[in-house]
């Protein structure tokens, strides 16, 4: 890492990050094909993942099927697949979790996946020569994990906790609409609208009409909703039960190019996707 170039996971607590948000609120954009952001046998391998996880004394193809609202053909083969690749074995008819899904959770495995983010976010950066943001909702809180810039890019300066204003920035737009309505008014109701410039959504009921029109996985695009002089759009991912986002910033007075560079992030999230699919989910 230079001087010139910075590719920096986000672990402080929000108000000891700078350059951690990704600014304003969505204005749906044009709808994308959903194949460039989301891959649905590695979505479906993951739900089958994470509910094998749930039974610590195993569960046939059958029961997992139906947890995961999966025909059983498909479950039978995506069960085969896990358990030819080792993130599960079977037994007497039971699917347990593998050694693979088990060495995930280890320091070095975290560290990989971590690095493989890290790595996809600074070649991002340098082709499409923007900010480039990584984001995922857990736990009921936006979190934003990583953040690409460079001094010539500068990344937007949190000025407000993103945590408490994804009404108002892409990212926070972008996981809020990847959410059910329940979970949508749960994080309204500890983070209320409120107004941070000139341009931000109003109130609740206009954000949740917003989210609803904008659907799950549009690509999001704001205009000065969060900061004055910024542009932003983000990019929605889900994987499994894991609401993530890829996103990006520009000075309005770049705002010209705000589509064409989301679409090609957009692009490039869609061409990286299967391979870093365990680093989002898990």
């Amino acid at each position: 890492m230079t001087a010139a170039t910075r590719s920096r996971p986000v672990a402080a607590p929000p108000q000891q990050r700078s350059a951690a948000t990704v600014a304003g609120a969505g204005v749906a954009g044009p709808q994308q094909p959903s194949a460039a952001t989301l891959i649905g046998s590695v979505q479906r391998a993951m739900r089958l993942l994470e509910s094998v996880a749930e039974h610590a004394h195993g569960a046939p193809a059958k029961q997992l099927a139906r947890e995961t609202g999966l025909a059983l053909p498909t479950a039978y083969h995506l069960l085969r697949t896990l358990v030819h690749e080792g993130y599960l074995r079977r037994d007497k008819g039971l699917f347990f979790l593998g050694e693979a899904a088990v060495r995930l959770g280890s320091s070095g495995a975290q560290e990989k996946r971590r690095s493989t983010i890290v790595d996809a976010l600074a070649g991002w950066r340098d082709s499409i020569g923007v900010p480039v943001y990584y984001a995922t909702y857990r736990d009921g809180e936006i979190e934003v994990l990583c953040v690409s810039d460079t001094p010539g890019n500068p990344a937007v300066e949190e000025w407000a906790d993103f945590r408490e204003t994804g009404h108002a920035h892409a990212i926070g737009q972008c996981l809020l609409a990847q959410l059910d309505e329940d979970a949508r008014r749960d994080h309204l109701d500890r983070y209320p609208v409120r107004s941070l410039t000139p341009y931000t959504v109003r109130d609740d009921q206009a954000l949740l009409r917003r989210l609803e029109r904008m659907g799950r996985m549009e690509l999001v695009v704001e205009r000065q909703e969060y900061a004055l002089g910024t542009v932003c759009a983000a990019v929605p991912i889900t994987l499994g039960t894991t609401a993530a986002t890829m996103a990006m910033s520009l000075p309005s007075h770049q705002a010209g190019r705000l589509l064409t560079a989301a679409r090609q992030l957009q692009t490039e999230v869609g061409r990286l996707l299967g391979s870093l699919a365990l680093s989002i989910s898990i």
